[in-house]
């Protein structure tokens, strides 16, 4: 049983719970101790912009010196950049401080191992396990020390550009940028245009409050108002610590991660580089598995969270996968969910094909899909109440075999989500709010 790391880390209100200064320092140098034992080590630490993030960057670097262990800051960085650093910079572990979709007053902490995955159940285990003993401080000959990498975003950008062909351009493109306010805001723009694509930016002034409010992948409205406004040809989105995408159409049109990843694995099966099936969660619509299907692409699908599609990518031997929420793993061009990187994907197989983002995604027909959210007031496992399994079989036994319903507690917010999805939208819809005030009846 875990106590203090959930599906993604640790993340919760700032000064609520684990998330605060005290708890930080004390994490810190918990993993320090545990990825230091094999001799001195050497950590990085990122951030998205939350105003928090300056507070528990500090209380991190004070416990992970206390331990013994030299720390490199980058600044605000996107998630999967601080993946990619880890292991270019030969670091024993990497830690990203961000509660990414969530709003400003979130925080929370995740851990990258030396080869850029997410932390080991054993490791993630044992640093808890140091959390409960007494924090020692070494030595002083054997403090850690720290220094800021200065080019960082960089490095980074270059990374990026990379996972396309030296030969593909983007000129001629106009592209719609929106950074959410987060941690994209000072690569992802440079990223589209030193490839030759003409960007307008949005969501590129962060001030450590508004992250994600009223731009990004979370809210994708006013993006979808720009890319109309300025007849580009289509509009991408990030969330606040850039680990997930999702694009507009010139119509101003949302496409989903599963759209994203349809178009992805086309492309790849026609280069003769896509292996293994293609791996979704237990979100994925069912007409994107149907979609792969007429292409004779492969399908599995994981309980949600990304851990668990990379999981299965390794154990099948894939290189693709991801969520509808737009965190999709190109495993073939880095090692963690990618919003930039897989954005890049999507406009080499635009590119390549001569066709545009709408054109390509009509080839998946969705199943309407509703998702209905239901509030916790604290953590509560009540789904296998006889009350409530009563009501998902009675709910499934209407669908009669031409839909989906998953009742599951988000791994990273205190809601019961409620997913149902079919064929018939009204029927979709009733389902839902039923089963959802079924939840809160029993709450």
């Amino acid at each position: 049983m875990r106590k203090y790391f959930g599906t993604d880390g640790i993340r919760g209100r700032v000064g609520e719970g684990h998330i605060t200064p005290d708890f930080m320092v004390k994490l810190g140098w918990a993993a320090g101790r545990v990825l230091g034992q094999a001799g001195r080590s050497k950590v990085l630490i990122g951030k998205d912009t939350r105003i928090s993030g300056y507070m528990f960057e500090s209380a991190l670097e004070a416990g992970l010196v206390a331990a013994g262990v030299d720390i490199r800051l980058l600044g605000p960085m996107p998630t999967p950049a601080i993946a990619y650093l880890t292991r270019t910079f030969r670091a024993s572990a990497g830690i990203v401080i961000s509660a990414s979709h969530n709003p400003y007053d979130d925080n929370g902490i995740k851990f990258f191992s030396a080869a850029g995955d997410k932390l080991p159940d054993e490791v993630e285990l044992a640093i808890e396990a140091a959390l409960d003993q007494p924090l020692t401080t070494v030595d002083s000959s054997a403090l850690g020390k720290a220094k800021r990498v200065e080019d960082a975003a960089g490095r980074y950008i270059e990374f990026c550009k990379g996972t396309l062909p030296c030969a593909l351009s983007l000129q001629g493109l106009k592209l719609v940028v929106d950074c959410a306010n987060g941690a994209t805001y000072h690569t992802a723009p440079y990223v589209f245009e030193e490839l030759g694509a003409q960007v307008t930016t949005l969501g590129v002034e962060p001030d450590g409050f508004n992250i994600n409010r009223g731009v990004g992948s979370t809210s994708p409205a006013e993006l979808s108002h720009k890319v109309k406004k300025k007849k580009a040809h289509l509009g991408i989105a990030f969330d606040g610590d850039g680990d997930r995408v999702l694009m507009v159409d010139a119509r101003g049109r949302l496409v989903d991660g599963d759209q994203l990843i349809y178009i992805i694995a086309k492309h790849r099966q026609s280069q003769g580089a896509l292996t293994g099936p293609v791996v979704g969660t237990l979100m994925s619509n069912l007409g994107f598995e149907h979609a792969l299907g007429r292409l004779g692409i492969g399908f599995a699908r994981t309980k949600v969270g990304d851990r668990y599609i990379m999981e299965r990518l390794k154990q099948d031997g894939g290189i693709l996968g991801g969520e509808p929420s737009g965190h999709i793993i190109c495993r073939d061009r880095t090692t963690t969910g990618d919003g930039i990187v897989a954005a890049l994907q999507v406009l080499h197989a635009l590119v390549e094909t001569g066709t545009t983002l709408a054109e390509q995604a009509a080839e998946v027909e969705r199943y309407p899909q509703v998702l209905v959210n239901v509030p916790l007031d604290q953590p509560r496992d009540i789904l296998g109440l006889p009350t409530i399994q009563t009501g998902v079989a009675d709910a499934e036994r209407e669908l009669a075999g031409k839909g989906r319903i998953l009742l599951r507690p988000s791994g990273t917010e205190p809601l019961i989500r409620v997913m149902v999805e079919g064929e018939d939208k009204g029927k979709v819809e009733a389902i839902a709010q039923r089963l959802a005030d079924l939840v809160r009846k029993q709450l």
